[in-house]
């Protein structure tokens, strides 16, 4: 029976509960002072505060002294597309003059170059490289994330990306929980083809999601709903088809034209809505009455030079918040939740507390582990940060530095 006491906490903050936070609730966070945690086989035992130390805390296998920092749940990252072939860095001069991001997929590249990389790469090369990737977020402070394919777009390459991911979440300590999405784009053989795009989407519906279903290898299924990539009918057929096979629903909507996906969320029930940068009012209503998660990617808008997701409106409006890094390797070559943390502040105007919030219970609740991570309570697991700051003001106020100073999994330091 391991057991680990992390003691001399100067702040505990965290999120409670096993659901998802919206409007006024989504800024409530539980305030520790002088705290402790006992954690035993990776499970919390007991919290204390004002300088009290849990049961058999002092007799535990291993002791950390968080010689008065804060101390957050670990951070749960609930978007990303971080497992593909090669980079994109040639697209900069591109951007620069004046290629918009659909210029760029127009011409061949985009999405469609890292599907050639993606394919040419082994298992071997992804396992390797998607590896790295998980290290370098463990130490930024992230213990949960979602992983996307979609950067094969044929059924080898999808089950290839999607087993390598299985194997990471078997193997690596950060909880990854993995959803396909081989509608991410248009293959280039359909793009010639009249009706392409539908064919396609009966190619996904009639074989790759069965296979992944029948195989076990997501759980969950997302569609990149935008101009000139699937349209709301198409994607209402595609995530029908996924629900009635028992996957749990994400849709890409509303990212850079307002095409119906953040409306077609709510009337279909997905779990999160993401992007949601040129959201409507139709499309917000939509995801309120549903209780649709909006999982806002503002490192995004950023790299893109464009408009940031209404963040705020959507608090105010009851829809939980989540913010995520969507690290991929064109819109966002960024896998730092802490910029993201940074961004949300700054740009969405949300207070620590509701930023909090948007990067452990909602994103958790969203990817299905709500019940488990997300929150420091009694029952879950064991997932922390001890962080180079006095509270979450200094979090939200310093950027461009990794401030995560000891990242705790399932109770063990990792």
């Amino acid at each position: 029976m391991a057991t680990l006491l992390v003691k001399n906490i100067g702040l505990l903050q965290t999120p409670t509960g096993n659901y998802s936070h919206k409007g006024a609730e989504q800024g409530e966070n539980l305030k520790l002072k002088d705290a402790a945690i006992f954690i035993e086989d990776g499970i919390i035992k007991e919290i204390t505060a004002d300088g009290a130390i849990p049961a058999g805390g002092e007799d535990a296998d291993m002791i950390v002294d968080a010689e008065g920092k804060l101390v957050t749940p670990g951070l749960v990252d609930g978007h990303t597309h971080m497992i593909f072939g090669g980079y994109r860095q040639h697209e900069i001069p591109m951007k620069i003059k004046g290629a918009t991001y659909l210029d760029i997929l127009k011409a061949g590249g985009g999405i469609l170059d890292t599907v050639r990389k993606t394919r040419a790469a082994s298992f071997e090369e992804l396992y390797g490289k998607t590896e790295g990737f998980l290290d370098e977020m463990l130490g930024m402070g992230v213990t949960t994330c979602e992983a996307k394919s979609g950067y094969g777009l044929d059924l080898e390459t999808e089950v290839k990306m999607l087993e390598v991911l299985k194997k990471l979440n078997e193997d690596h300590p950060v909880d990854v929980v993995t959803t396909f999405m081989g509608a991410h784009a248009i293959p280039e053989d359909y793009k010639t083809m009249e009706n392409g795009a539908d064919k396609f989407i009966e190619l996904l519906c009639e074989e790759m999601l069965p296979y992944v279903k029948e195989h076990g290898l997501a759980d969950y299924a997302d569609i990149f709903c935008e101009e000139g990539v699937f349209d709301a009918p198409q994607s209402q057929k595609y995530l029908e088809k996924a629900k009635e096979l028992g996957f749990k629903l994400r849709i890409h909507a509303d990212e850079i034209e307002p095409m119906g996906g953040s409306v077609l969320a709510g009337e279909i029930s997905a779990v999160s809505a993401e992007h949601l940068i040129a959201i409507d009012q139709a499309g917000l209503e939509s995801m309120a009455k549903a209780g649709v998660t909006a999982m806002c990617l503002p490192a995004t808008s950023f790299n893109l030079g464009v408009s940031f997701a209404p963040a705020r409106k959507m608090i105010e409006m009851g829809i939980p918040v989540a913010t995520a890094s969507d690290f991929n390797p064109g819109s966002c070559p960024s896998l730092n939740l802490q910029f993201v943390m940074n961004l949300a502040c700054l740009r969405y105007k949300l207070l620590p507390e509701e930023i909090l919030t948007a990067v452990t219970i909602n994103p958790a609740c969203a990817l299905g582990m709500g019940d488990k991570v997300g929150t420091l309570e009694v029952g879950k697991q064991g997932d922390l940060v001890i962080w180079d700051a006095p509270d979450m003001d200094f979090l939200c106020y310093r950027f461009g530095s990794n401030l995560a100073l000891q990242t705790i999994k399932k109770g063990m330091l990792v």
